[in-house]
C-alpha cells in the first residue's frame, strides 16, 4: 500500500466561523486513506474544537501566549513599554525593528526576532498550507518553521478592504508553490495587487456540503419564539464587515410602515454591545433578536422566510453558500464573490451596501409572490457544492 501523504493546516483557533467551517468542509472531502491531516493552531480555543473529526490530528504552537501581545501591539508602543520596564536592550532591539519596517514596509524582520528561539519543526510534511490567510504571522510560519515539499498560502478575504500588506506578500509569498484565493473575483483583485505572483494564483471556492447542511438542520433546534410573521434570518459574527448595522434601520422602517417582521441574527463578536445599544436605540428589543453564537444554524436557514448577508466585505462567505442549499429567498449585498454565488433576480437579489436598497429589496419579496416563488423554484434547481477544487489540492498532493 502506498504511503500516505501528510498535509498540515495552520490557522488562528476554532472559531464559530467561515474560515474554520471552509477548514473543516474540505477536510471531510479529503480521503483518510491517502491523507494524514495535521491542524496546527496558535490558540486552543473556539466552539469548533469538537467538530473536528476523529482521526485529524491537533497541535498548538505553545509559545504564542508568550509573543501574542508583543505581535498585536505597533512596534513602537512595544519598544516605549520594554523602557518603561527597564528593558533596555529588548527596548532598543525593538526600536531598531520599527525602523527597519517602516523603511520596508514590512515585519519579516521581526517575525524572525519573534521566533528566533522557536526551533524549525522536525516533522517534513508532503504539503504545508497557512490557511487563515491572509495572516502574516501565520504566513511566515510555515514559510520559515515548517518543513515540506509544497508549500499553499490560502487567501479567504478581499485583499482591497483588509489590511492587507503587500510588500510583505510580495517578499514572502515566493516561497509559495501555490496561493489560492477562495473566489474569482478575489482572485483577480490579489493578482492586480502581486503581479509578478500571477502564475501561482489560483481560485479555490470554498467547499460546501449540501446533504451535511440538510442533514444538521434537521438535528437542531431553529425558531422557538411562536412568532407568526416573516421571519428574516442574517448568519455571521457580529462585526462591522459583517454589516448587521445596516440590517436594525431597515427593520425599524419595516415595522414603521406596518409589516409584520423580524429579524434574526446567529452569531456573536466585538460589536455585540454597539448592536445592542443601536436595536434599543430603534426600540427593536422585541423585533430584532441576536441569538448568540450556535454552531449549527441551519434549522434556522431551513425555516426563515428570507436570509439576508449584508456584508460590508468578504473573500466567498461560507454562509452565503449554505443558505443556498434551502430554497428560501435570498438578498445579498454586492460583496466580492457574491455574484459568483448568486444570480441576481434569478436565485437571489444583490443591492449595494445601502439601507435603501436593501429595504426595497425586502419589499419587493414582501409583495410579489412571483418573484419570490420563481427566486425559490430556482434554488431548489441548483447544485450546491464545490466537490470538484478538491482536484487542484489533490493534484499538488500526488505531483511528487
Amino acid at each position: 500500500m502506498p504511503k500516505k501523504k501528510s498535509i498540515l493546516f495552520m490557522l488562528i483557533n476554532m472559531n464559530v466561523g467561515g474560515t474554520e467551517k471552509a477548514l473543516l468542509n474540505m477536510i471531510s472531502e479529503i480521503p483518510k486513506d491517502k491523507f494524514d491531516i495535521t491542524i496546527l493552531m496558535l490558540e486552543e480555543y473556539g466552539g469548533f474544537l469538537d467538530s473536528i473529526p476523529s482521526g485529524i490530528k491537533v497541535k498548538y504552537f505553545k509559545g504564542y501566549h508568550n509573543i501574542k501581545e508583543i505581535l498585536k501591539g505597533p512596534l513602537h508602543v512595544t519598544a516605549l513599554d520594554f523602557l518603561k520596564k527597564r528593558k533596555i536592550i529588548k527596548a532598543v532591539i525593538m526600536t531598531f525593528l520599527c525602523f527597519i519596517s517602516k523603511i520596508t514596509k514590512e515585519r519579516s524582520l521581526f517575525y524572525k526576532y519573534v521566533l528566533r528561539e522557536y526551533p524549525l519543526d522536525k516533522n517534513e510534511y508532503d504539503i504545508a498550507v497557512a490557511y487563515a490567510g491572509p495572516m502574516d504571522f501565520i504566513s511566515y510560519f510555515i514559510a520559515h518553521k515548517t518543513k515540506a515539499k509544497r508549500k499553499i498560502q490560502w487567501i479567504h478575504f478581499d485583499v482591497t478592504k483588509i489590511g492587507f500588506n503587500k510588500y510583505f506578500a510580495a517578499k514572502l509569498y515566493k516561497k509559495f508553490d501555490q496561493i489560492f484565493v477562495v473566489s474569482k473575483e478575489g482572485k483577480n483583485k490579489l493578482a492586480r495587487m502581486l503581479p509578478k505572483l500571477n502564475d501561482k494564483i489560483d481560485e479555490f471556492t470554498n467547499i460546501v456540503s449540501p446533504e451535511l447542511v440538510e442533514e444538521m438542520a434537521e438535528k437542531g433546534v431553529g425558531f422557538e419564539d411562536q412568532f407568526g410573521g416573516v421571519r428574516i434570518l442574517t448568519v455571521g459574527r457580529l462585526s462591522k464587515e459583517k454589516g448587521q448595522d445596516l440590517t436594525i434601520p431597515v427593520l425599524a422602517k419595516l415595522k414603521k410602515n406596518g409589516f409584520n417582521v423580524r429579524w434574526y441574527c446567529v452569531g456573536d463578536g466585538t460589536a455585540r454591545y454597539e448592536y445592542e445599544q443601536l436595536i434599543n436605540s430603534y426600540n427593536l428589543g422585541n423585533d430584532f433578536k441576536l441569538l448568540g453564537v450556535n454552531s449549527n444554524p441551519y434549522p434556522f436557514m431551513k425555516h426563515c422566510d428570507i436570509y439576508v448577508q449584508p456584508s460590508r466585505h468578504e473573500g466567498y462567505c461560507i454562509t452565503l453558500a449554505e443558505a443556498r442549499c434551502f430554497s428560501n429567498p435570498i438578498i445579498s449585498t454586492n460583496f466580492t464573490g457574491a455574484a459568483e454565488q448568486l444570480l441576481d433576480e434569478e436565485t437571489g437579489i444583490l443591492v449595494g451596501f445601502d439601507e435603501h436598497q436593501m429595504y426595497n429589496a425586502i419589499i419587493r419579496l414582501l409583495n410579489d409572490d412571483k418573484l419570490r416563488q420563481k427566486i425559490k423554484i430556482n434554488l431548489q434547481r441548483e447544485i450546491v457544492g464545490n466537490a470538484l477544487e478538491m482536484d487542484k489540492l489533490l493534484k499538488i498532493a500526488n505531483s511528487f
